[in-house]
């Protein structure tokens, strides 16, 4: 089967929901032991039922990604760590003046400290067996200006440099590296932030921000999913150091 991952340890961050969860659910399929790594115990036990229930292999980790002793407990014990997937982050909206230091801080901690400290608490044990698959989430906001998302985009553009520099420096010890750079995706976040921000004018908004996209509307998760597994996938191994956007042509058609 093309894309197996069988007898592989998986740990994702962010599984509890969205994309992550989506890349959970993928590579149990494609027979990996997926480590569901969130702070969202619902989510998180919400996706290793689901994986359980179609005769996957799953276990949950409630870790705050920020802790890097937290992570580095964590990440010892499964037996391998054949693929991370860094998946966990949040968001932020507002330009450099409207951005808080309290905001900044959080978004740092998150989208890049978590990033770090999960690359870093997983390195040596791949170092170690000579080989390992790493997966950062990135966005279009790595590569090109977005409005509005000064903290963000400074986040995903560390996500891209840590990313390659990780990718050059571990390529010797048979690690291979790379991001991938969504659009928007229809994830539970969105929901929450039409129905904060837009109430009673939801599907207004998601129409809006679906068009804004020209291939006409927002990514479903799965299909992040889809590309995700293939990098990280055996049929990818001659992949690394690169940044995949999948935007439903933002960046090259908008641009």
């Amino acid at each position: 089967m093309k894309f197996s991952l069988k007898d592989k340890n998986a740990l994702i961050t962010g599984a509890g929901s969205g994309i992550g969860q989506a890349t959970a659910l993928s590579f149990a399929e494609a027979g990996a032991h997926v480590w569901i790594i969130d702070l969202n115990e619902a989510g998180a036990k919400q996706t290793e039922q689901q994986i359980i229930e179609k005769g996957g292999k799953a276990t949950v980790l409630l870790v705050n990604v920020t802790d890097q002793q937290a992570v580095k407990a964590a990440y010892a014990k499964p037996a391998s760590i054949d693929i991370l997937v860094n998946s966990a982050g949040v968001s932020h909206i507002g330009k450099l003046d409207s951005t808080p230091e309290s905001d900044f801080d959080r978004i740092y901690q998150v989208n890049v400290k978590g990033v770090y400290n999960s690359m870093q608490a997983a390195i040596t044990r791949m170092e170690a067996a000579k080989k390992g698959v790493i997966l950062n989430l990135a966005s279009i906001a790595s590569s090109v200006g977005i409005p509005d998302r000064f903290a963000y985009s400074m986040s995903k553009g560390a996500v891209l440099a840590m990313t390659l520099s990780v990718a050059k420096d571990y390529v010797k010890a048979g690690i291979r590296c790379n991001c991938i750079s969504p659009a928007r995706v229809h994830t539970p976040f969105v929901d929450g932030f039409l129905a904060k921000n837009y109430p009673g004018h939801e599907q207004e908004m998601f129409e809006k921000l679906s068009a804004t996209q020209p291939i006409g509307r927002m990514a479903a998760p799965a299909e992040i999913a889809d590309l995700i597994l293939y990098l990280c996938s055996d049929e990818a191994g001659f992949i690394t150091g690169c940044d995949y956007p999948i935007d439903g042509g933002f960046i090259r058609i908008n641009n």
